[in-house]
């Protein structure tokens, strides 16, 4: 019964180190296309959006997406979709594309905004951090609790008893 008390927060804390990394990745990526300082006349060749929710009571979010298209300094063609641009982007618009000559193609249509950038990936990770903590703090003070009374020894012995505020208790 105990491994339910520390399973439960190690998967959610698990889910949060993957949140973490996917949000630092993200922008590192986007900051180095930026800094690269290699520009390139794209064209936007498909804009669609997701739905997500909706079952029940449920809100609905929409996703924007972009296809876009560009040819490197090198000469090669690349293609790559991004989540979360502009409305006024339409199929066909010509875009300003920051990227950054690698074997991945690492691009992005984005206008560098970097305080932006920054501030939005320190909300997310500080976001992340508390529900990291909290995950951790309760397996410590579930350890600590259970330690207390005998909870979780594996032991079969019911002799010990623990007397709290008048109530006496059997692990």
């Amino acid at each position: 019964m105990d491994v339910i008390f520390y399973l439960v927060p190690s998967l959610i804390l698990a889910v949060v180190l993957l949140g973490a990394y996917t949000v630092l990745r993200r922008a590192l990526r986007i900051r180095s296309a930026w800094n690269s300082g290699l520009t390139a006349e794209g064209r936007c060749l498909r804009m669609f959006t997701t739905t997500h929710g909706g079952g029940g009571d449920t809100s609905v979010s929409t996703t924007l997406h972009h296809v876009y298209e560009f040819t490197a300094r090198s000469g090669r063609v690349v293609r790559f979709e991004e989540r979360g641009g502009p409305a006024t982007v339409l199929e066909g618009d010509f875009v300003t594309v920051y990227y950054k000559e690698d074997d991945e193609a690492v691009a992005t249509a984005k206008a560098p905004r970097r305080a932006g950038l920054a501030a939005s990936t320190v909300g997310v990770l500080a976001f992340l951090g508390v529900m990291a903590v909290f995950c951790v703090g309760f397996m410590v003070t579930y350890h600590q609790t259970s330690e207390g009374f005998g909870f979780g020894e594996g032991s079969d012995d019911t002799t010990n008893t623990v007397v709290v505020d008048g109530v006496t208790m059997t692990p």
